[in-house]
């Protein structure tokens, strides 16, 4: 590494470790909108998905990341207002846009908050500049724009989620045999979503590979021509195995609830009290299972609680097989649920919604192995879109460290980008879990089918938004996907309050950052006059 200056070489190691740490809190915090539904439709482990987010990250952040890292490097402010001598000055002010970021993102995802990452580096940026420059030379029109998106991407992103729900719901989902419907329209998925990923990789693409200079025809050849391969080899190939497995886990289902019918004994709730309950008979659910089976003997109030809350069908069932053995008790029961207050009702109502909310077996098989497909597509998209965030900095702190100019116009350094995917993914590793849970079980409900829906509308908006330029949040888009296909399926299924509460999250991420960025910036410039 040869530095124009010495002297600057604190602020290049320094802002090298400050942006691995951001990379890190944008892996841990934003890996939910790649992995948080494919996880909480349970067709992926958390394990895999960090796999997959591992290898799809970097490939993005490579292949698509350069072109959002331009916009946050130039875009936003103007790189020629340190042109004359105080090119240090855009050094240390970089360093502290990477340290009001990193420190919001950190704190937020130590609280499990969703915050957008894109919104925390804008702000960042623009303090940094705010105390050096004041308004001067900032970048209205770009900022404008992005500041649009911020709105326009999660209604987007939810409109385009929510139609190819409905897309699918009726060509396939409300049909009375919608494994072969399904079967039928697989070819085209795979088909589409391939054709996507393609063209955001080859138009415009990578200047380090050279696909910025391929013409537009051979973007649309070296875009839908692999698309067609890969749908006539899945019409060939993979249609008959997936019609072969689907039917045999099918059939093992069945036989697997014909054996468990009714497994839950005819008692009372006095004599239940003292004894394990298997729950098969009335919810398949596991993790309902598993709440009541581990009631043990002397908690009669919790027995009663966990029985009676069932949805209204399931309850019916159970009444009749489990009288109460006395209206004293009833009204017991009643008055202390009563006492519980209207959050637990509407936390039992949403419950209630949310097991009416399901796939056949038949879809579920289907598109549990379709949405295998969209995670890795979603990923590509958040390492394309969001490594910027860490290294739209980074690299105009390297590149003014190394060229001695602020204003150099050269490709982003591949191995930068690299630097940032890496960042993310142990981030993904060690804290994503989080914000995962957040996004693929706590928002709403999440099936293969909505879950296949919703990552495929959220990417496709990260991915068109990407290859413009426009540095679009990915939170913003999943968010907005997960609430719209949750309010299509069913309205009472989504947690309006955490949604709220995401919402308030945005609101103040952008002047936190800022605010964060400015106090970095007036103790990095004292440092920068001490040492002239």
């Amino acid at each position: 590494m040869v530095l124009y200056d010495d002297t600057w070489l604190w602020l290049v190691i320094l802002g090298f470790i400050i942006a691995f740490v951001l990379a890190f809190g944008l892996g841990a915090n934003d890996v939910a909108n790649a992995f948080g539904t494919s996880v909480g439709a349970k067709v992926l482990t958390i394990r895999q998905a960090c796999i997959l987010g591992t290898i799809f990250e970097i490939l993005g952040a490579i292949l698509v990341g350069a072109k959002v890292s331009n916009t946050i490097r130039k875009g936003i402010i103007s790189p020629e207002l340190y042109t004359n001598g105080t090119e240090d000055v855009f050094m240390a002010g970089n360093v502290a846009a990477l340290t009001g970021s990193c420190i919001w993102l950190m704190v937020a995802t130590l609280f499990g908050l969703p915050v957008s990452g894109t919104h925390s580096i804008v702000g960042a940026t623009l303090g940094f500049s705010m105390v050096v420059n004041g308004v001067k030379g900032i970048g209205w029109v770009k900022l404008a724009m992005i500041a649009a998106s911020w709105f326009i991407s999660p209604l987007m992103s939810g409109i385009v989620s929510s139609l190819l729900f409905k897309f699918i719901d009726i060509l396939i989902l409300s049909k009375e045999k919608p494994l072969e419907y399904g079967l039928r329209l697989l070819p085209i998925f795979y088909a589409f979503t391939l054709a996507v990923n393609l063209f955001s990789v080859f138009y415009k693409g990578s200047e380090l590979l050279h696909f910025n200079k391929i013409p537009l025809y051979g973007t649309l050849i070296l875009t839908f021509g692999p698309a067609l391969i890969v749908a006539l080899l899945v019409k060939i190939f993979l249609v008959p195995r997936q019609r072969t497995k689907i039917q045999k886990q099918c059939k093992k289902l069945l036989e697997e609830e014909d054996h468990v019918a009714t497994t839950i004994p005819v008692t009372t709730i006095e004599e239940a009290g003292n004894q394990e309950i298997t729950t098969h008979f009335f919810d398949k659910d596991k993790n309902r299972r598993e709440n009541v089976k581990h009631i043990t003997e002397g908690d009669d109030s919790k027995l009663k609680r966990s029985l009676l809350g069932v949805n209204a069908e399931q309850k019916s069932t159970l009444d009749e097989k489990v009288p109460l053995s006395s209206e004293t008790e009833t009204t017991d029961v009643d008055i202390e649920i009563a006492e519980e207050g209207d959050t637990n009702a509407e936390k039992k109502d949403q419950s209630m919604a949310r097991d009416n909310v399901k796939d056949k077996p038949e879809t579920a098989g289907l598109f549990s192995f379709l949405q295998i497909l969209t995670a890795v597509f979603g990923s590509f998209a958040h390492g394309g879109n969001d490594v910027s965030n860490a290294v739209g900095p980074l690299v105009a702190l390297w590149v003014t460290a190394t060229t001695g100019s602020a204003a150099q116009k050269v490709p982003v350094p591949i191995w930068v980008l690299v630097y940032g995917g890496v960042g993310i993914s142990f981030g993904l590793w060690i804290l994503g879990r989080r914000v995962m849970k957040t996004m693929g079980e706590d928002l709403t409900k999440i099936t293969p089918s909505s879950g296949f829906c919703i990552e495929v509308g959220s990417a496709l908006t990260v991915i068109v938004a990407s290859s413009i330029g426009i540095p679009i949040s990915t939170t913003h888009c999943k968010v907005g996907s997960v609430v719209c296909v949750g309010r299509v399926r069913s309205r009472e299924s989504v947690d309006w309050r955490l949604f709220r509460n995401i919402i308030l999250a945005w609101c103040v991420t952008l002047p936190v950052s800022g605010g964060l960025s400015a106090l970095a910036m007036l103790g990095y410039r004292a440092i920068l006059n001490a040492l002239r």
